[in-house]
């Protein structure tokens, strides 16, 4: 969607700003920043020179300047700097001036607005009723959790004239604040989800910020909350911060309200739930089981029934519904540990959600939690520390390492290993490594105990090349090709070869959590260590050896199974192993050669085939499948039909002579986009889940996963004629500035992007590799940009596609992916 370029000088107006124009040509503003790390398009971009708690903006504006941003909004003259050309837009408050500006621009549009606030849920609330709705609208949303009072006007500025409908959220964290984000906002109408015991230190009682928090609603048109909250419910009706025109849809499971809500029916892994809405009996399922999920829930349904949506419609949608993934980081620990990073907040709502990702890592049995005290909760200290040490039991935790001085003093509550500290010195003064083997452990800490210090030295150490994995964009385009099947086709992920890379179990997880149907390896010694970590999905092994084939026994791992020789190999092991059919015959998926003469039975073979399988009383096919050969490429989408027929004949020739259901599947990533017609029973997703399609506007729907970085090692001056790196390859044409960064082909990063080839990202912008890539380094020439050694260098992700990598080294996304090297340390990230 495309934004309006704005030029200085009107918003210079807006704000009230006087204006230094140094570049009167600057082509406009499209983008607003407040952070130096994110800036994507440099010369439409305005940076806000914030002066916040832990960091004065004017001390970035330098490093902004030389990543190319030209326009800059500041407080004091004296940050204006010399020798260079720019644009200044000089305020009082540079916060304050952001949000006259993202308030006026608010105003340019008369289009629905869903405000959403309250204690808990705002995140998720948004997230799902922009699954609910995006069928229906052009919807923007606030990014991540983009709630606050810098947050919120980013949020607002996303919206473009394509937009017909817009869903923000609000928090605040002491009184005043929300009237500020009222006017940037200006809902149509508001979600109260519910109000908690968050920021309490900052309010005088409960009743004082349910007032607070309600001025966002106080010109909608419609006020959707539960009335079962007696606090909400009451400030509504009789505060007076209400306009008179604003009307309200309650629901409640105790009183009369629109919504009335009846039985609530939890099953293993979904409820229903059954409400009266206009004297009608109606009800949704959803695949969750959770009091906060239910809730969160049952505010999106009855937004949709306020939008008049069809139920039938509301049904179907409410049943799809997909978790929310939370501000959560992953690492490899020390030990075979697994470590989860998580200082984001310190409240008991969090920590729930911190302890339940948890549980999702399946690959250990041991959960140790390193929890510091929660603050700012406005709970008496036992009864908190008592509500803490029912959770940890709930949550299934094996260890806890309390630190601070209340959770020791509150210590007889937990009926569970324990140690205690007094702060995170002392844990770290006495901390035995070897303490730690073989377990997934939390680190939950509000920021003031500085538990980062903590994380690193839990973390396997590794060089400081990595490779960030998003679960978030993992989660997003599994989604998005979810959305392309229909109901009833099965979806196979292929996590072979490290799951391109990212990583095996983690990315297991999630797709487990996430409810994919089967998996698929590549050799059963990776299948064997995801059932060692927990996944128990069904999994297919693409290449079976003979010599593996009693661990997939023992491990319940299926065969492909593409030629005679192997099926008689596998079913003499079955033999061999005692396999007893009348437990049930073993499941194996068969391969048909359509076109690619890989691998795969032949259609000649078919009636031998049909006559083994038959007199085989140890097998039974799960599945028949076939490879499409170049289904991302248009120009045998011929070829593709032609392979597509010869399957659905070859398939239906075969399920005909079986009395039981045979699952089918030919679509791979691009194939599922580009021929839903042939989905079949099952489609398999690879490389599309990790953000690689085969159409620019496929591209454009996806989100890339990985980010390889890493940082510069040294820095040096090269006079004009000297040489860099090995065989005198790199010759400085000029005197310039060359940077070393840790990363070479022993990391995956092929040597043909040697001299000039290769580029990476530094402070913003693009820089030659200069000289041969190195076994464990690359020199790139920096020339003129203000970076340091410790600065951090982007070598692909969202601002250098791989597919831009993949272009320079003449190969495939797939290649640069999996050429990527176990050493290089996998970093997962939970938003």
């Amino acid at each position: 969607m495309s934004h309006r370029l704005f030029q200085l000088d009107e918003i210079a107006a807006v704000m009230h700003a006087e204006a230094v124009l140094q570049l009167p040509a600057h082509p406009g503003i499209t983008q607003l920043i407040t952070d130096s790390r994110k800036v994507v398009s440099a010369d439409q971009s305005l940076f806000f020179a914030i002066n916040g708690d832990r960091h004065d903006g004017h001390e970035f504006i330098a490093d902004l300047y030389g990543a190319g941003v030209r326009s800059f909004v500041i407080t004091r003259k004296e940050s204006i700097l010399p020798g260079v050309e720019a644009n200044y837009l000089i305020v009082k408050d540079a916060l304050e001036a952001m949000q006259q500006l993202t308030a006026w621009y608010r105003k340019q549009f008369q289009v629905p607005v869903i405000g959403i606030t309250g204690s808990n849920g705002k995140t998720i609330v948004k997230e799902w009723l922009y699954q609910l709705l995006r069928e229906d609208f052009n919807i923007v949303r606030s990014p991540k959790s983009y709630n606050s009072q810098v947050g919120v006007p980013l949020s607002v500025w996303q919206i473009t004239a394509e937009n017909n409908l817009c869903i923000f959220e609000a928090g605040i964290s002491k009184e005043g604040e929300m009237s500020l984000l009222e006017k940037i906002i200006h809902p149509t109408i508001g979600v109260f989800t519910n109000i908690g015991t968050a920021h309490d230190e900052n309010f005088s009682d409960l009743q004082l910020k349910i007032r607070e928090k309600l001025k966002l609603f106080k010109q909608v048109s419609k006020l959707i909350y539960c009335r079962d909250y007696a606090g909400i419910h009451d400030a509504v009706l009789n505060d007076g911060i209400l306009e008179p025109s604003v009307s309200v849809f309650t629901w409640s499971r105790k009183s009369r309200a629109d919504l009335q809500i009846g039985r609530v029916n939890r099953k293993e892994h979904e409820t229903e739930v059954q409400g009266i809405y206009k004297n009608e009996f109606i009800s949704i399922r959803i695949p969750f089981t959770d009091d906060a999920s239910i809730e969160n829930a049952i505010h999106c349904w009855s937004l949709m029934l306020f939008l008049e949506v069809a139920p039938d419609v509301i049904t179907e949608r409410m049943e799809l519904l997909s978790p929310v993934a939370m501000r959560l980081e992953m690492k490899e620990g020390i030990n075979n540990c697994s470590v989860i990073n998580d200082s984001y907040n310190s409240d008991l709502g969090s920590l729930t959600i911190a302890l339940d990702f948890m549980n999702q890592q399946k690959q250990h049995r041991k959960k140790t939690i390193i929890l510091s005290d929660i603050l700012q909760s406005g709970k008496d200290e036992k009864f908190l520390y008592r509500q803490v040490a029912d959770l940890l039991q709930q949550k299934d935790v094996t260890r806890l390492i309390g630190i601070g001085g209340a959770i020791q003093r509150q210590q007889e509550f937990f009926n569970l290993e324990k140690q205690f500290y007094k702060d995170t010195d002392d844990f770290l003064a006495e901390l035995n490594y070897g303490a730690f083997n073989n377990e997934t452990i939390l680190i939950k800490g509000a920021r003031s105990f500085g538990f980062e210090r903590i994380s690193r030295a839990l973390q396997q150490k590794a060089h400081e090349t990595i490779l960030e994995i998003n679960l978030n964009a993992i989660v997003h385009n599994l989604n998005l090709f979810k959305s392309r099947l229909k109901p009833e086709t099965k979806l196979m992920v292929m996590v072979k070869a490290f799951s391109y890379g990212s990583g095996s179990f983690e990315i297991a997880n999630v797709l487990q959590f996430h409810r994919a149907d089967y998996l698929a390896v590549a050799y059963a010694d990776e299948g064997v260590e995801l059932r060692k970590s927990g996944i128990t999905l069904p999994i297919m092994v693409m290449n079976p050896e003979e010599q593996s084939f009693d661990a997939m026994i023992s491990y319940k791992l299926e065969p492909e199974i593409y030629s005679f020789r192997v099926l008689n190999h596998f079913t003499e092991a079955l033999r061999r192993r005692g396999v007893d059919p009348g437990a049930g015959r073993f499941p194996v998926h068969l391969e048909f050669d359509t076109g690619m003469k890989r691998l795969g039975f032949e259609e000649g073979e078919l009636n031998e085939l049909i006559v083994r399988l038959k007199n085989n009383k140890l097998i039974r096919i799960a599945s028949v499948f076939s490879h499409l050969v170049a289904s991302d490429e248009q120009e045998h989408d011929v070829f593709t039909r032609n392979q597509i027929d010869l399957f659905k004949k070859m398939s239906e020739s075969l399920i005909s002579h079986f009395n039981y259901p045979v699952l089918r599947h030919i679509l791979n990533s691009s194939g599922i986009l580009r021929f839903p017609e042939a989905q079949f029973d099952m489609v398999r997703l690879g490389i599309g889940l990790h953000g690689i399609a085969a159409t620019v506007h496929e591209q454009r729907q996806l989100q890339m996963v990985a980010t390889l970085k890493t940082t510069i090692s040294q820095i040096k001056q090269v006079k004009a004629g000297e040489t860099i790196g090995y065989s005198r390859k790199g010759v400085a044409l000029k005197d310039m500035t060359i940077a070393t960064v840790g990363i070479g082909y022993a990391d995956g990063l092929s040597r043909r992007l040697s001299n000039g080839v290769g580029r990476m990202l530094v402070l913003g912008q693009y820089v030659p590799v200069i000289g041969s890539v190195c076994m464990d380094m690359t020199m790139l020439d920096i020339s003129g940009i203000p970076a340091r050694e410790g600065t951090e260098v982007i070598v692909f992700g969202q601002e250098l596609s791989i597919l831009d990598i993949a272009a320079q080294t003449g190969t495939i996304p797939y290649e640069v992916l999996t050429g990527i090297s176990e050493r290089v340390k996998r970093v997962y990230f939970h938003e």
